[in-house]
């Protein structure tokens, strides 16, 4: 069996996104027929039949492809922008990718330093999802990310392993789990986080660890989701959390103004809430120059 074409793995993705041959001919640029005759070669050098056609919905085999498929187009992508990257020329655009507790002072101090060294660009910030922030960053899609998570305090954040790229914790802070001030673990001295898996948890993906991500530090199951929370507005959080629609972890220090929360420090399992400088290779410019000035704040943080 020969390798698997890229662009007819493109194309197979494409078609099962949409659920459609025409819809998918019409983004990628192709004929239908052109469509169709990439999905027949695809699944005759594979032996099997991957798409079915009426519905178009993914076979068993396809299924289990499209687990394949993604990581395998991302590190093609991410191969082509790295090259590109060392080949080109010094660019001059500069695109911050950050997910959204980790736009704070120290990237607006940088980006200022950035801006009187490199007076006509306009940097980009985009506030994006941890998941998918490094396959931005390999890809090229931006320059360089800060991603926040919740970590050990000796191990990496939990990223997804998408390239060749640099990872460089620029912020560390303790963990407390913010309850309402009525709450009778509201100022304990410490508390251990799977102590508190039958409680009803705010699913704020924006600000918070996901719940999968706490059931796995804690070791425990449960951590049950009781309100979704969709923003970056970390008062709004406050507000749900001080009329009881759930607990929320945190990075100290909590900010003020809200009134009706308490705090209580995460005593077990230790951990930390980690800020990490992610990039691939950089050609000198704006992004190289925030990528050194961000890795100078974690020399002496961190």
């Amino acid at each position: 069996m020969a390798a698997v074409d890229p662009q007819q793995l493109r194309t197979f993705v494409t078609v099962t996104r949409l659920a459609s041959f025409s819809d998918a001919a019409r983004e990628l640029g192709y004929t239908q027929s052109a469509v169709s005759q990439q999905i027949a070669a695809l699944e005759a050098d594979l032996g099997t039949a991957l798409l079915l056609r009426r519905p178009v919905g993914p076979t068993e085999a396809g299924r289990r492809l499209l687990e394949h498929a993604a990581p395998l187009l991302v590190r093609l992508e991410a191969a082509r922008a790295d090259v590109a990257r060392l080949a080109g020329a010094p660019s001059a655009r500069l695109v911050v990718g950050a997910t959204a507790p980790a736009v704070g002072a120290v990237l607006g101090r940088a980006l200022g330093e950035v801006r009187r060294a490199y007076p006509r660009v306009q940097p980009e910030v985009r506030v994006l999802a941890q998941d998918v922030l490094p396959a931005q960053v390999a890809t090229g899609e931006v320059d360089l990310a800060l991603i926040d998570g919740l970590a050990a305090p000796s191990d990496p954040l939990p990223l997804p392993e998408v390239g060749p790229l640099r990872t460089v914790a620029v912020d560390e802070q303790p963990v407390v789990v913010v309850l309402p001030a009525g709450h009778p673990l509201a100022g304990r001295a410490g508390l251990a986080l799977a102590d508190l898996s039958a409680a009803r948890w705010l699913d704020a993906p924006d600000l918070t660890p996901p719940v999968a991500r706490l059931r796995a530090v804690a070791g425990v199951d449960g951590f049950r989701p009781a309100t979704r929370y969709r923003g970056t507005d970390l008062h709004g959080l406050l507000a749900l959390v001080a009329a009881g629609h759930g607990l929320a972890l945190l990075p100290e220090p909590v900010p003020a103004g809200v009134p009706g929360v308490g705090c209580a420090p995460i005593a077990a399992p230790r951990l930390v809430h980690r800020t990490e400088l992610v990039h691939g290779s950089l050609p000198e410019g704006p992004a190289a120059l925030l990528a050194r000035l961000l890795e100078g704040v974690s020399a002496d943080s961190v």
